[in-house]
């Protein structure tokens, strides 16, 4: 039984987006069904389109890669994810993939790597660049150190930092826990201070390593 893979494009290089549009249609049972060229207009076009792929670049104009990937997974909610970008930096990779994305290449990876990592991704499987991989099984292994009775968390501050790991986003959060988005920023503000980090994406990965949170914890 053969399936179309209907494919929205996110890319600002107009350049690289011709490029794309040109590669995956060669490829049988896969077709460009849209483009975008920022974050603002790629939630509109899967709105719109409701894709099987969104192929997504990170750094954009107007709104970027990684606040549009909640946002399109609200109104897209079959569509899966590859970001295909130029950094792989902590910061993005982890916040990328915390937010919801099934894959994430980097934009030197082959033609036949980007395919077949969209016809994994949707199969349901995850997809990563080899050197992606091994830094985010790097980082979820590495031993951390649970905090000392005096600077514990409370419950209410562990159960804010399971859903900074589950990449929700302060107003969010907020909502879910039925409090102020001031208070979210407060228990955040004291989670890194009492855990000796600097940012949302450590306490992610404390998280993860320590139990508060797993990848499939959505």
């Amino acid at each position: 039984m053969s399936e179309t893979i209907r494919i929205l494009l996110v890319e600002d290089h107009a350049v690289v987006r011709a490029g794309l549009r040109v590669l995956l249609p060669t490829e049988p049972g896969m077709e460009v069904v849209g483009e975008a060229a920022d974050g603002l207009e790629a939630v509109q076009s899967a709105r719109t389109l409701q894709p099987d792929i969104v192929l997504l670049d990170l750094v954009m104009p107007r709104q970027d890669g990684l606040a549009a990937i909640p946002q399109i997974r609200q109104v897209s909610p079959a569509s899966r994810i590859i970001v295909l970008t130029s950094f792989a930096d902590d910061e993005k990779v982890f916040a990328a993939i915390k937010a919801g994305a099934m894959g994430y290449l980097l934009k030197e990876a082959s033609p036949e790597e980007l395919l077949e990592a969209i016809r994994n991704v949707h199969q349901g499987e995850v997809s990563l660049s080899p050197f992606i991989a091994q830094k985010l099984m790097r980082e979820l292994n590495r031993p951390v150190a649970r905090p000392s009775a005096e600077a514990a968390l409370t419950g209410r501050e562990e159960e804010v930092l399971g859903l900074v790991a589950q990449g929700l986003l302060n107003h969010e959060i907020a909502t879910q826990l039925n409090i102020s988005e001031r208070t979210v920023r407060t228990h955040i503000s004291h989670i890194l201070e009492k855990l000796h980090l600097v940012n949302r994406t450590q306490a992610a990965l404390y998280a993860l390593r320590s139990g508060l949170a797993r990848l499939d914890s959505k």
